[in-house]
């Protein structure tokens, strides 16, 4: 008989980085640096930034140490994550950070890219991925860049929709079409061919561009062949570092909502003291747990390859996807009238998980692949 698997715990080590994040993200992401840094041209505030990549030295805590960075593990990196989206961090942590640094982390030869991924994890370099990666899964069919070679030098021709924080990125790692199927290419963006335009976003700390190529000159950094499982392998690791995130925000909603509970009067009492807030309160509560649970045992799962990786971060996907934004609604709704307004900070949290439940697939398209893995997967031991 096999011997049980043995879930991650928390070490001290990863508790005092929970502490450390969450000092330095309160004191620097206020809501007023959050609304200061929306309404900028950039959206983010790049000082601050650098400063989470080279004061605190968090933004490599799942890179190997062969390739510089902490080798701290997926776990330790979504613990950064689950903080920033508490405070609603301001910055490229969808594409650089969800995505392109993981992407780099997979290729066989990072070569080329070395340079940008040590500029990523300092916070000098904003990088992003556009892949055929939207569902959360590979589709080759999706792909809307093609590229060709001529005497030595690759050429992309196409446009690239949707690029998370696409106007801010130094360079783009792309997908492409060749005559061999879909090869992953590195791209100056200040490249003359590539024209970056804006994209409208109901979160304004979430922007996303769309690119458009003309003969602008790519490096191939890594082949059709590796390609589907490089990009895959980001679409996994970005999907439970945003639900660890959406968890984050989920449990900012909570506490403030409870603390809305227990100092809001009506009638002479707490609004807390009414049984219908309780309930309310304690399935906001529950939520949030459960969410936590599967988008750290998702983070854990492609840490240590165990328990079906796909299958974890799909999961962690939906649920945190559908408790993000139950849990803002929830709370909007007991704040009465002023959780309405502009001036209070939920509807920053509620777009926030509006934005997020669209990115690597929806909850419905992620409890698709579910059903999918599990329920098609062949029975061990059937006749």
């Amino acid at each position: 008989m096999s011997e049980p698997t043995q879930e991650f715990q928390f070490s001290e080590d990863l508790i005092a980085l929970r502490e450390m994040v969450r000092e330095f993200c309160q004191e620097m992401s206020p809501e007023s640096a959050v609304r200061s840094a929306m309404e900028s041209e950039s959206g983010y505030d790049a000082a601050l930034w650098r400063r989470l990549g080279s004061e605190l030295g968090v933004f490599g805590l799942a890179v190997p140490e062969s390739l510089g960075g902490d080798d701290a593990g997926l776990v330790a990196q979504a613990i950064l994550f689950e903080e920033m989206g508490a405070a609603l961090v301001c910055g490229p942590v969808v594409g650089t950070l969800a995505l392109a640094v993981p992407a780099l982390c997979a290729l066989s030869d990072i070569g080329a890219a070395a340079p940008h991924l040590a500029g990523a994890m300092s916070g000098d370099t904003v990088l992003t991925l556009a892949a055929p990666i939207g569902d959360g899964v590979f589709v080759a069919e999706d792909a809307t860049v093609s590229a060709t070679t001529s005497e030595g030098t690759w050429t992309l021709h196409g446009v690239a929709t949707h690029v998370a924080d696409g106007m801010a990125a130094d360079a783009a790692l792309i997908a492409a079409r060749t005559s061999d199927g879909i090869a992953l290419f590195l791209v100056d963006t200040a490249d003359p061919g590539l024209t970056r335009t804006a994209l409208t976003t109901m979160d304004l700390t979430r922007r996303q561009a769309q690119y458009e190529l003309k003969d602008v000159v790519g490096v191939r950094v890594a082949d059709e062949i590796e390609t589907p499982a490089v990009c895959e392998y980001a679409a996994r690791v970005g999907a439970v570092l945003i639900a660890a995130e959406q968890v984050g925000g989920s449990q900012a909603m909570l506490d403030r909502t409870v603390d809305h509970a227990k100092n809001r009067l009506q009638f002479g009492q707490a609004i807390g003291a009414f049984q219908a807030v309780k309930h309310k309160c304690a399935d906001m509560l529950m939520a949030v747990e459960q969410a936590r649970s599967v988008a750290y045992h998702g983070a854990w799962a492609i840490q240590d390859d165990t328990d079906d990786p796909r299958l974890a971060a799909s999961l962690a996907r939906a649920v945190a996807s559908e408790t993000y934004f139950r849990t803002t609604a929830t709370a909007i709704q007991l704040h009465g009238g002023t959780g309405f307004t502009w001036e209070y900070p939920a509807h920053l949290y509620f777009k926030r998980a509006v934005a997020d439940s669209a990115v690597l697939g929806s909850a419905e398209r992620h409890y698709e692949l579910i059903a999918e893995q599990a329920l098609d997967a062949p029975v061990v031991g059937a006749v």
